[in-house]
């Protein structure tokens, strides 16, 4: 138990292996499939979010940025330019906006879960309006679009990938040392040295990134982008998936890992739950029992360390 993802690996596993042996096809490719589609945008959106839950932030646009963003690859292609650049700029549009959400919460000194609320209903009301509410198709090409989507295991592809990014930027960096320092003691990593305010400024961005990334990939998968998903069931997800896979909300403790091995927990229960024909709302409540757990662990690990750090001190 030396690795917060532990206990979390050691609940996918049993679960995975409980639904194998009690569900038929569980295994099968196209349920697999399923699963990797469903853990991708969780996953890829939780990255982002661990980076802030780290800081002791939080982004509640991520999913509408998840929604949005596709909308404007759209537009772009649909003008001439060549999909992979029109998914360039897309992505950077996206880091765009989490730039904007990081200098507000910087500058004007907003909690930044205020700051994403406000933007959430932004991006959404402007979507809306510049679509008229109206689905469109999500243009592909053939090697930008099984890259990007059409391959069956594209996004969980470049989750895998992603987590690894992740990983080594906040664990083998010195940005994620600082965004770790950060966390912990904002006013002690200021007096030490750390930008805390470039810090604060970089993790938005991040977030941003990520989810216009994800949502590109996971729109020329359907096919079709709908302006009336918000997001947030993503959203809320994702940061789900970081908190059952061992990050604290408090801040000052983050795993990539964990949060990827939270999104598999999620996507074996929503597909074993609708092979076995159980309604959707016990999904919900055990989401909901499971954040609690989790939170609840997370605060006593906390206390154990500064336990154990207080000891080692006075010997």
């Amino acid at each position: 138990m030396a690795r917060r993802e532990t206990a979390i690996l050691v609940v996918a596993v049993v679960m995975f292996v409980y639904f194998w042996v009690s569900t038929p096809n569980f295994v099968g490719y196209n349920n697999l499939v399923t699963l990797s589609q469903f853990v991708a945008p969780i996953a890829v959106i939780g990255f982002g979010e661990v980076m802030l839950l780290t800081l002791g932030e939080i982004d509640l646009s991520s999913g509408t940025i998840f929604v949005a963003m596709p909308f404007l690859a759209e537009r772009l292609a649909a003008h001439g330019l060549p999909l992979l650049l029109a998914i360039v700029l897309t992505v950077i549009a996206g880091g765009a906006v989490g730039a904007i959400n990081g200098l507000i919460t910087i500058l004007l000194g907003l909690p930044s879960f205020i700051t994403t609320l406000g933007t959430l209903f932004a991006i959404d009301g402007v979507l809306l309006l510049a679509t008229n509410a109206t689905e469109a198709g999500m243009p592909h090409g053939a090697t930008v679009g099984t890259v990007f989507g059409i391959y069956s295991w594209s996004e969980i592809l470049w989750a895998l990938g992603l987590c690894v990014v992740m990983y080594i930027i906040l664990h083998r960096s010195r940005i994620g040392l600082h965004v770790v320092a950060t966390g912990g003691n904002r006013n002690g990593a200021a007096e030490a040295g750390v930008p805390v305010r470039r810090v604060v400024l970089w993790a938005f961005v991040m977030s941003g990134l990520l989810a216009s990334l994800i949502g590109v990939i996971d729109a020329i998968r359907v096919g079709t982008i709908d302006p009336g998903n918000t997001g947030t069931t993503e959203m809320f997800y994702a940061v789900a998936a970081a908190i059952i896979g061992g990050t604290a909300m408090t801040g000052g403790r983050g795993t990539q890992i964990g949060a990827a091995i939270g999104a598999i927990v999620l996507g074996i229960l929503y597909v074993g739950f609708t092979l076995r024909g159980i309604n959707a709302n016990a999904f919900i409540l055990i989401l909901g029992i499971a954040i609690l757990v989790a939170m609840a662990v997370n605060v006593q690990l906390g206390r154990v360390s500064q336990r154990r750090g207080g000891r080692k001190k006075a010997t």
